[in-house]
């Protein structure tokens, strides 16, 4: 049978009684793994292994030696428990061996999961795995997670997390990569170990990786708030590191534009800043509101102005350093600031 997208998630947790094959197929290996993982330990415990109610193999192993994939799907151990195989690298060669052992599976057998690459419409395997009663075939692809898969990840991980919490780390999975997200989970959980309090979103920025982006936020505040003493020592730090100068006038435009367009929302800055996308939580929030009441709208687009025109310098064909414009479209702007003392 074809479970959708939308059905995979809910699938995996409760899988239809009988089934006996379940196909992982997708161009992102990546997500495709962790799936699996999560299929694997949730339906077969976290001693499978130990215990040898896990078989694995790879689809070039199993073409070798076609019988092993009967063998291992049949083969009852010492240890009680639900069984599995899974299969690494399944191709459309391996489909005849996979109908065959379909045809012959019972009820108490082991659950074949099986991880392909990304497979057509036409792939033998595939349709195998869509037609069949006993199988089941799950399209993996890089998707924005839903609320529900965060708020499972959580559950895994035993984590208790208020709104705003849910609220910042389902923004992080949706720009993080899979194995990135999972990792801030378990950093979380570590950061707040057996705490009494739920997770809260200041735990889940102080476990947040640090961006290049977030490096550039010290020198694009500094020049925003007026504070020029701050401007050549971070500038130096930076250029020390390898930023790149178009890259910090990319950040700094952005970030004066997201300022002018919560300055000018008919609804406020407040609904402005709700309205960001992506939303903005937390210091770096209430540094941007500072801002946007300390500057207005018809200030920031002069800042705007400035850091067009130094960008344009930047891609010109002059020769300037380009470092020491970057400097200088700073320090013009932080001489400009109406917040500066």
């Amino acid at each position: 049978m074809k479970i959708t997208s939308r059905d995979a998630s809910s699938f995996l947790k409760s899988p239809k009684p009988g089934t006996a094959l379940i196909l992982l197929f997708g161009p992102d290996a990546m997500r495709s793994s962790l799936i699996r993982q999560d299929f694997l330990k949730r339906h077969l415990g976290d001693t499978a292994d130990e215990e040898m109610r896990l078989t694995r193999m790879t689809g070039a192993e199993l073409r070798s030696e076609p019988a092993a994939l009967q063998d291992a799907v049949k083969a009852i151990g010492f240890f009680p428990g639900a069984r599995g195989v899974l299969i690494d690298g399944a191709t459309d060669n391996l489909a005849p061996i996979f109908k065959d052992a379909l045809s012959n599976w019972q009820d108490g057998d082991a659950i074949i999961v099986a991880e392909a690459g990304n497979l057509s419409k036409g792939s033998a395997l595939r349709k195998l795995a869509e037609a069949a009663p006993n199988a089941a075939a799950i399209g993996i692809y890089a998707e924005p997670p839903s609320r529900a898969t965060v708020e499972d990840a959580l559950a895994r991980a035993k984590l208790n997390a208020d709104q705003d919490a849910k609220t910042i780390l389902f923004e992080y999975a949706r720009t993080m990569d899979p194995g990135d997200f999972r990792q801030l989970i378990e950093k979380c959980s570590l950061y707040v170990g057996d705490a009494t309090q739920p997770l809260c979103q200041t735990d889940v920025e102080a476990c947040a990786p640090v961006s290049t982006e977030a490096e550039t936020d010290d020198i694009i505040h500094a020049a925003a708030e007026g504070v020029v003493a701050d401007i050549g020592p971070q500038l130096s730090r930076l250029s020390a590191q390898g930023v790149n100068p178009t890259t910090l006038c990319i950040f700094a435009t952005r970030h004066f534009k997201q300022l002018h367009q919560a300055a000018a929302n008919p609804g406020g800055p407040d609904t402005g800043m709700s309205r960001l996308r992506p939303p903005v939580f937390g210091p770096r929030r209430d540094k941007m509101m500072r801002q946007i009441r300390g500057w207005g709208m018809h200030s920031l687009e002069d800042a705007i102005s400035v850091l067009m025109n130094t960008d344009l310098s930047l891609r010109s064909s002059a020769n300037h350093p380009p470092m020491a414009l970057m400097e200088r479209a700073f320090i013009r702007i932080a001489m400009m600031s109406p917040m500066r003392k």
